[in-house]
């Protein structure tokens, strides 16, 4: 406060009045007797104290402060302390240590630096390992049987659809040879997965083979059915570019949302009229009967993104391992019995039954950078970094993503039917399973990745699609020939896409700078070579963020997905019991327009640009199957309880009745998964069907 100053101004005056005073009164004691007075004039108080006394010094406030000044010398980022010896010999001290190339800052007196002691350097944890495993299953059991009539009619066995359908299975194996692998993430599993895929992709390669010999009818090549679209194809290099479509190289691909078969289910409402004109029927309500017994939907999607460890440069001390492959196939009966007394509907005239799609793309990409500002100094010289920061992984590292997805939809219906004289609506079809998985593995970006081993960059994809459809539209006596039947119109989509980023073309030869860099980490040398240092990867950097791994990057991504359905649909019309029910009747049948799908996608960033230095071996392999299986199964169904049961065969006897071995009879779904061992959800089905 302003009064405190003004009382220790007058404090200080007054004490210094006092010292003064004494002074004064000291010297003139001490002057008695030093001398002849004339020497040393003493001067009269008056004399000071007159008018004329002048004085060139500038009267200021009293202002009290702590005035700080430094000592000698300090040290850049150093405290100062203990610089109780002489000078020159501290500077003789920091010359020596710049000259021995200890790197500074320190902390302390240049005393206390010991030049003898080595610098470390200081590393950080890198990133773990992340797995993920994702199964995924669906199974129904939907085999309804409906009587309109009050006759009595033998249900059927449907048996022989599930028999049918392991005998695709088997049949389609050729087609996928890498469907059995097992669920691994230690480096003996995904290198025997590696070594295992690399064999037979050479094989095909060396052989120059170009179909896995099934003697199926190429699906561009004319047949006795147009319709048909059996293919069998192989395509193994070192890279595979482009998209596939059915075994033919195309420039684009139909769009799903244009082949999908019009279900009849769940259509968007239509605008309501808006007008105030009120509604009135006279006529008497129409008879109709619309029977949907097909319209199925089953579908298996997947995503997956992987980021998981990028960077601009990566140098590989061992051996470089990329397999791509996608192996499709599908296989469909779909040989329809039907009575003449049935109108075939348009769509079932203008389509093949089964419209099947294999569609594979392989595509590969880069990330152009532009040059970072900041790339030359003032004087116009390219900037290199001087310095790094260095994370360590002990061992080896997994970026392992398994998904496994399966269908297993049995619908096969046995209806009688009958006009009733009113609008009837029979829905027995109409189901949809889906499975639906995606992943996005975002990690760390690094300036520089150095593996001490191998690395496996593994991506497969198996789609495996089983439609059996073969139905059967009867009529009894006294039936008109008015009804219309749906029996076709079905898809079969599989679809696999695999994009890479990452040139293909960024491999070259493991300078000696970057093994001495990696000789550097492991003896925790904290000088950088000077060959890294002027990279060209690096020019703009100011420094590096640097990832080492000591063992083996295993960066892996396996898809595997299975649609099975059997759809094989008995529909018996029966004659109205009155012939007024039967009059002007409009009968609708659909049986067909079944929806069996497979959607998977990779999207593996392998580099973020720049270079891949490979000290070891540079192997690449891609490979690409596609298989269309056609079966003209005329198979006639049996009355349920004239053969005995599955079970009962098996425990009875070894043989079956076609004389195959029992075990076709199951499908097995990879690993435990059998759909044989499998419970449907809905107990009850059976007995509210």
């Amino acid at each position: 406060m302003q009064i405190e100053k003004f009382s220790e101004i007058i404090a200080h005056f007054i004490g210094i009045f006092e010292t003064t005073t004494e002074e004064m009164r000291l010297r003139a004691e001490l002057t008695e007797g030093t001398g002849p007075a004339e020497n040393d004039p003493a001067l009269d108080d008056l004399v000071a104290a007159t008018p004329t006394f002048a004085s060139d010094l500038v009267l200021k406030d009293y202002d009290p402060d702590v005035n700080y000044r430094s000592v000698s010398y300090e040290i850049v980022y150093g405290g100062a302390r203990r610089f109780g010896r002489p000078f020159e010999e501290s500077i003789e001290k920091l010359s020596e240590i710049a000259h021995r190339d200890v790197p500074l800052p320190r902390f302390g007196s240049p005393q206390d630096i010991d030049v003898e002691a080595e610098e470390k350097l200081d590393v950080f944890n890198g990133p773990g390992s992340a797995i993920g495993y994702a199964t995924q299953i669906n199974v129904l059991f939907d085999d309804d049987y409906l009587d309109m009539t009050d006759g009595n009619h033998a249900p059927r066995d449907t048996s022989f659809v599930t028999e049918r359908l392991a005998e695709f299975s088997t049949r389609t194996e050729i087609f996928t040879p890498f469907a059995s692998l097992q669920r691994t993430d230690s480096f003996e599993g995904v290198k025997q997965i590696a070594d295992d895929m690399e064999a037979y992709i050479r094989a095909v390669k060396d052989s120059g083979q170009t179909s896995v010999g099934t003697g199926e009818t190429p699906a561009d090549s004319p047949a006795d059915n147009p319709n048909d679209q059996a293919h069998d194809f192989v395509l193994a290099s070192d890279e595979i570019t482009g998209t596939y479509m059915n075994s033919r190289l195309v420039s684009e691909v139909p769009a799903l949302d244009d082949l999908l078969p019009d279900r009849g289910l769940a259509k968007l409402p239509e605008e309501p009229d808006e007008t105030q004109t009120s509604v009135e029927q006279h006529d008497p309500a129409s008879s109709s009967l619309e029977v949907t017994a097909g319209a199925n939907l089953v579908a298996n999607i997947v995503s997956v993104v992987n980021t998981a460890v990028i960077s601009s440069v990566t140098a590989v001390m061992g051996d470089y391992h990329q397999i791509d492959a996608i192996t499709q196939v599908y296989a469909y009966g779909n040989n329809d019995d039907i009575a003449s007394v049935f109108h075939s509907s348009a769509d079932a005239a203008e389509s093949a039954g089964v419209e099947a799609y294999n569609i594979a793309g392989f595509e590969r990409s880069t990330v152009q950078h532009d040059q970072p500002q900041g790339a030359v100094d003032a004087d116009g010289d390219p900037i290199f970094p001087m310095a790094w920061r260095v994370s360590v992984i002990e061992g080896d590292v997994s970026f392992v993503n398994w998904i496994e997805q399966y269908h297993f939809v049995s619908d096969n219906d046995t209806m009688t039917v009958m006009t009733s004289g009113s609008q009837t609506t029979v829905l027995t079809g109409g189901n949809t399973t889906l499975n639906f998985s995606s992943f996005f593995q975002m990690g760390l970006q690094y300036d520089l990745v150095i593996v001490g081993g191998n690395v496996y960059d593994i991506n497969s994809i198996t789609q495996i699609s089983l439609l059996y459809d073969n139905d059967w539209g009867r009529a009894e006596d006294g039936v008109d020939d008015g009804a219309t039947i749906q029996s076709g119109n079905n898809l079969i989509w599989n679809l696999a896409a695999i994009h890479n980023v990452g040139a293909n073309d960024r491999f070259e030869t493991m300078p000696d700078y970057m093994q001495e860099a990696e000789k550097g980490i492991q003896e925790r040398d904290p000088t950088m070579p000077e060959g890294l240092s002027f990279d060209p990867n690096f020019q703009g950097h100011i420094g590096l963020n640097v990832l080492y791994i000591t063992g083996n990057l295993l960066d892996m991504t396996i898809i595997k997905q299975v649609a099975v359905l059997g759809d094989s649909d008995d529909v018996t019309r029966a004659a109205a019991e009155l012939l007024k029910n039967n009059q002007d009747a409009v009968v609708t049948i659909d049986t067909g327009s079944n929806i069996v799908a497979n959607i998977a996608e990779i999207v593996d960033y392998d580099s973020f640009g720049g270079t891949t230095y490979v000290a070891g071996q540079l192997y690449s392999d891609a490979i690409l199957i596609q298989g269309g299986i056609i079966e003209h199964d005329a198979t006639q169904p049996e009355t349920a309880g004239e053969r005995l049961a599955n079970e009962v065969i098996a425990f009875l006897d070894d043989d079956s009745p076609q004389g195959a071995d029992s075990g076709d009879g199951i499908i097995n779904g990879g690993h435990d998964l059998s759909w044989s061992s499998t419970q449907p959800s809905d107990v009850m089905q059976a007995v509210v069907a």
